[in-house]
């Protein structure tokens, strides 16, 4: 089993392409997770930076926001395949929205899989606030009739949605472990998605039990001889604020994804 790493664009949009790419060649990631410019000459310079460092890329969908469901289906296929021509190593995406229904999230998935089929391109559906897949007992219920679906498992987003560390909902995050292809290595706890920095003591339970997902997930990878891919993705301002509705940062966020990087290629030998 190997485990790429990869960098996220998310917080640092606003460093040229170059820099980025090639800051997170020397921190040692294996590539980025990002979404495509919409400007063309940006998109070039992104993909030709990728080549130029050796890096691979997981493409990124979130962009699809549109409220109207038939309007929002049409922009996430096209979204989808601007993405998988591309040729990213798979698309991440948060899809559908928490108060669309079970069909209108299951027509919005199934077009992916017809994308992902058409393409070529593997798409995994991220769990995340705010799309289909906003908590554990609604995500358990697609996945029991979806036999297909795999996912991103970023469980911080559970956490905060349920307010606890999921230890009642055992039976809805195995099932979400035994179908995870991704990890965002973000570590959330009951009263937010993200902590404000994962090596503070008082955050332990919350980073033990995330390390304790992560962990059933390396082993099942192990055990079919499959690769992983890991996003580090602690986020920038406003979830690394040292007191509410201030912009004062208490960690950096590039120092923390790095760290958390190194720790899990510790942790996991790699």
């Amino acid at each position: 089993m190997s485990i790429l790493f990869f960098c996220p664009r998310w917080g640092q949009e606003d460093t040229s392409w170059d820099i980025f790419l090639n800051r997170a060649k020397l921190s040692g990631y294996n590539g980025i997770e990002a979404s495509l410019p919409p400007a063309e000459i940006e998109k070039a310079e992104m993909l030709a930076g990728l080549a130029k460092y050796d890096l691979k890329l997981i493409g990124q969908h979130w962009e699809t926001v549109e409220p109207d469901f038939k309007k929002h289906y049409k922009e996430f296929e096209v979204r989808l395949r601007n993405l998988a021509a591309a040729n990213p190593l798979f698309i991440n995406s948060q899809t559908g929205k928490d108060y669309y229904s079970f069909e209108q999230n299951n027509n919005l998935i199934s077009l992916a899989k017809d994308v992902a089929k058409e393409t070529g391109v593997a798409i995994i559906h991220e769990t995340h606030r705010g799309k289909f897949s906003f908590a554990a007992h609604i995500t358990k219920q697609y996945l029991e009739n979806l036999p297909g679906l795999r996912i991103t498992l970023d469980i911080s987003h559970w956490c905060n949605t349920a307010e606890t560390l999921l230890d009642d909902q055992r039976e809805a995050v195995d099932l979400a472990i035994s179908r995870t292809d991704h990890i965002h290595a973000r570590v959330g706890f009951a009263e937010g998605p993200q902590v404000t920095d994962p090596r503070d003591p008082a955050y332990n339970d919350a980073l033990q039990f995330h390390l304790s997902c992560w962990d059933k997930i390396l082993k099942l990878k192990k055990a079919d001889k499959k690769e992983i891919t890991i996003t580090p993705e602690f986020g920038p301002y406003p979830y690394m604020m040292n007191l509410p509705f201030t912009k004062q940062p208490v960690t950096n966020q590039w120092d923390v994804n790095e760290y958390m990087m190194n720790f899990l290629r510790e942790r996991y030998r790699v």
